[in-house]
């Protein structure tokens, strides 16, 4: 059962917490890792690229010319794919990108990223995050403290002032127990989570 430190915001540790074997010492499998992201990456696409067919395209009512004696080839419509401003063939249409992966596959994958930063001593957890007001000064400042150039957030619930105050931080994210996924924990080369995220983490993923 791995443990880890506990710190306040001012770099003081304040005690030790047994991490989960279940969720934190989990077997770390990188086909998964792929499997995953390209699942969560194929459900941002907006999919909403589109071309227009020869049944789309405006114009190409008359015949061209007539369809024998002129010498050349016979033509129907100057709306056909061979024709400047002509429909295009197979082009793309609206749709979606998503596609299905067990959720099996998608806990342990998730498991196995949170397992790889226990590894490699990359998770950092906070007794808490609190910040008094809405100022980004205040999440450099941290980051400066613990040495971070770049960190994904974990809160047990959202926090507003967290949030408005890392959102324009490049390399920053923030996220809560519930929307935490394996794309933005392999995106970081630090998670900090706040105890009570941790305990909301491992009581998903242990169920």
């Amino acid at each position: 059962m791995p443990t880890v430190e506990v710190f306040n915001t001012n770099r003081e540790k304040v005690a030790d917490v047994a991490l989960s074997d279940t969720v934190f010492a989990a077997e770390i499998k990188d086909h998964l890792f792929y499997a995953v992201v390209r699942y969560q990456l194929a459900a941002r696409r907006a999919g909403t690229h589109a071309t227009k067919g020869r049944a789309e395209v405006s114009g190409g009512g008359k015949k061209p010319w007539k369809q024998k004696g002129t010498g050349r080839a016979r033509q129907g419509s100057t709306r056909s794919p061979q024709w400047r401003g002509g429909g295009v063939v197979f082009g793309p249409v609206p749709r979606s990108h998503a596609f299905k992966l067990n959720k099996q596959v998608r806990r342990s994958a998730l498991k196995g990223a949170l397992s790889r930063r226990v590894q490699e001593k990359a998770l950092l957890v906070l007794d808490q995050l609190a910040l008094p007001e809405i100022k980004t000064r205040q999440v450099v400042d941290l980051m400066g403290r613990f040495e971070l150039s770049e960190m994904l957030v974990v809160l047990s619930e959202r926090n507003e002032v967290v949030e408005r105050s890392a959102r324009n931080l490049p390399g920053v994210t923030v996220l809560t127990a519930e929307g935490l996924n394996v794309y933005d924990v392999l995106n970081h080369k630090a998670l900090v989570m706040t105890r009570a995220a941790v305990e909301a983490v491992t009581a998903r993923l242990e169920r």
